[in-house]
């Protein structure tokens, strides 16, 4: 574990060491003894077996000992409680210096885990709970594998954070399951924001051989094993270097630009591997896997995916500003006004996670048969795609109801309005409500851009209204922000983030200021490239000026996913709290007036009618002064927030535009991205940003 003289564990001094610790198992009806290697770092499943160098060191030393005997029918691994193992240790990761430590920590995977394949007695993976990367890794290289129909977590994420499955996933796989469903683990999931299978899913894909129950697994597996070394049991394997690679990695390219637009080179070296498992052998596989890895590794990619990586592992779970947890009250009901879309998602999400009763109102019974209509049907898609077994959709069904009357709320704890974007509305729904609730339930508003202090204001208990704003579609985007206004008290505040918690959504306390954080910033973004067409610069051109970072899509794009009536309307608030910084597109106004949807047609191509409302420019830009001028307005932006105190630091706006904007993981968070690409002169530069080493 030695290079140019320098040991790779000096670089994971803080390692928490994974143990491989051997027993000896005697299989059921005479199959043999087998070496059971189980997994385990010493904690609970709430700390993962991860492998730096000295885990691999002590997996090893299990397989030299086992490899020595003559009296072995087979050997096995299995993990700790619920936790099979979850890759490499990322610790050390951001101090390697140079490109010979890179390559050999690849190396170093490649000689320990295949030799789980090499072995004189056949292999068995025994997934009783989460296998990620290296994780899922070790169980390719063995011989066979089962995998508990309880594992919640099965995923090769290494694309997500700027590297490749180095350990052999981009060579097994694709041999095992087909170029497709190794390119949907391997990069697609990756890409859409970082999606696990679960353990059934994987069965089905073939990554398993065979799929047993929680309580059982490990005993059911032994008995598996033992019948397929008596021949009673067979497993085939498909030979898949006959199926059609190059159709299905031209698809591939082809989504990955779409995604990328060339920003970030992993997913794209991740597929160059996979067609290279086609016929490669192993050791040129497993070779050019360590010569990839090496690269990326030594990238800034990989500094950048490593940063936004702890945000939404370690600062999304412990949310700056949050009271204490034990002040939160407890919440047994929950009323929704509104029935409309955005609504009935929120109702279904609400019952989904709380597991408590649900009653939506609005103001004539042929809305509310829609909202309560659209929540069952979408429990139905859900029980009709495996999501959910008959009895949770139906006990869903029943916890989900409507009533024409608001007194349907008097004995909920939490009540959340998802009317039309109008303060006045806003307040007269909460005055309603205040008539018929107790002093204690939290009053919550799904506002995007309103201010949470005023719509608290003239109501008799204005501490406990709180903002509770989503990002749609509801059940997907990971970001809800948490608005404190004026007079909202801790006890609400810590009721919010509570259920935010139970919601398994990411919360970020945000101070009641115009538009908060993510549509702040997506507004003056989106006006200074609509501010370029409005001066004269094409469409397209504008359109495809930031192309090169990789956003999940353009701004015009972006325009027509959410419509450009809310972006008027939130551009037109915005400007009334800050003229100087933000306008009001005279062209954009048009556009809504005319009723369309956006610039673009169905099928993708520019809408004449609706580019010919953006007329009337005669100063053009080039689309490098439009990225510069969009990014400049960014960082200026950023750091007005910083010195306004919206959030408590630079990390929770990252947070926020990687989760409720798509802010790509690879670029490693907004403000370290502006600090570290030098787009805007330092009086604009966001004030105490952690920057991310080139």
């Amino acid at each position: 574990m030695t290079e140019n003289g320098k040991n790779l564990e000096t670089l994971f001094p803080d390692e928490v060491v994974t143990k491989a610790i051997v027993h000896d198992v005697e299989l059921p009806h005479g199959a043999g003894l087998m070496a059971l290697i189980t997994l385990d770092n010493g904690f609970d499943h709430t700390k993962p077996s991860t492998f730096g160098p000295a885990g691999l060191a002590s997996l090893g030393e299990a397989l030299d000992a086992v490899a020595a005997r003559s009296d072995l029918a087979a050997v096995g691994v299995v993990g700790k409680p619920f936790i099979f193992a979850v890759g490499a240790d990322l610790k050390g990761l951001p101090v390697i210096t140079g490109q010979e430590q890179a390559l050999r920590i690849g190396q170093l995977g490649h000689e320990v885990f295949r030799r789980l394949g090499e072995l004189d007695v056949p292999s068995f993976a025994f997934v009783n709970g989460a296998a990620m990367g290296g994780g899922l890794e070790i169980a390719l290289h063995c011989t066979y594998r089962t995998i508990s129909s309880g594992v919640t977590a099965v995923a090769l994420p290494e694309c997500f954070l700027g590297l490749v499955p180095g350990w052999g996933g981009t060579q097994l796989l694709p041999r095992l399951v087909g170029p497709a469903t190794a390119i949907k683990l391997i990069v697609e999931n990756p890409l859409s924001q970082n999606r696990m299978i679960k353990g059934p899913e994987a069965f089905a894909a073939g990554v398993a051989d065979a799929m047993f129950e929680p309580a059982d697994f490990l005993e059911e597996s032994l008995r598996w094993a033992a019948r397929v070394l008596r021949g009673e049991e067979t497993v085939s394997r498909t030979d898949h270097t006959v199926d059609d690679w190059s159709k299905t990695l031209a698809d591939a390219r082809f989504l990955v630009d779409m995604k990328l637009r060339g920003a970030s080179p992993a997913p794209y070296r991740a597929l160059d591997l996979i067609e290279l498992a086609r016929t490669a052998s192993r050791s040129e596989g497993f070779a050019a896997e360590d010569q990839t890895l090496a690269d990326l590794l030594m990238g800034d990619e990989l500094r950048a995916g490593l940063y936004s990586f702890d945000l939404v592992q370690r600062r999304a779970k412990r949310p700056a500003g949050a009271p204490d947890r034990e002040l939160a009250r407890k919440v047994t009901k929950v009323g929704v006004v509104g029935a409309g879309l955005m609504a009935s998602q929120m109702a279904l999400l609400f019952a989904r996670r709380l597991e408590v009763p649900v009653v939506m109102t609005d103001l004539d019974q042929e809305r509310l048969d829609r909202g309560v209509g659209h929540v069952h049907a979408e429990i139905d898609r859900l029980l009709g795609r495996g999501r959910l077994s008959a009895d949770q959709a139906n006990r869903l069904r029943a916890l989900v109801t409507g009533s024409l009357t608001k007194d349907a709320f008097a004995d909920a704890d939490f009540v959340i309005e998802a009317v039309f974007e109008d303060l006045g509305v806003k307040k007269k729904v909460f005055a309603e409500v205040e008539e018929v609730v107790s002093a204690e339930c939290v009053l919550a508003t799904n506002t995007s851009s309103l201010p949470v202090t005023e719509m608290a204001a003239g109501l008799r208990h204005p501490e406990r209204v709180v903002g509770f704003h989503f990002f749609n579609p509801v059940a997907v985007m990971p970001l809800l922000e948490i608005v404190r206004g004026a007079e909202t008290d801790d006890a609400t505040l810590a009721t919010a983030f509570a259920v935010g918690k139970t919601l398994k959504k990411s919360s970020v306390l945000v101070k009641d200021a115009p538009a908060f954080v993510v549509n702040r910033l997506l507004t003056r973004f989106m006006g200074e490239v609509i501010g370029a067409v409005d001066e004269g610069t094409p469409i397209e051109v504008a359109d495809h000026a930031l192309d090169g970072l990789g956003l999940p899509m353009t701004p015009f794009t972006l325009l027509q996913l959410v419509g450009p009536a809310v972006a008027l309307h939130v551009a037109e608030t915005l400007h009334a709290a800050f003229p100087d910084r933000y306008g009001v597109s005279e062209n954009l106004a048009r556009l809504v007036a005319a009723g369309k949807p956006g610039v673009y047609a169905p099928d993708l191509s520019l809408d004449r009618e609706a580019t010919a409302l953006f007329a009337g420019g005669t100063s053009p830009s080039t689309a490098e002064e439009v990225r510069l001028r969009a990014l400049r307005a960014l960082a200026e932006e950023i750091r007005i927030m910083l010195d306004e105190g919206v959030v408590a630091a630079a990390q929770d706006i990252d947070l926020c535009m990687i989760l409720g904007a798509g802010w790509p993981f690879h670029l490693g968070g907004v403000t370290p991205y502006l600090d570290r690409a030098g787009v805007a002169e330092p009086r604009f530069l966001p004030r105490g940003v952690a920057s991310v080493p080139a």
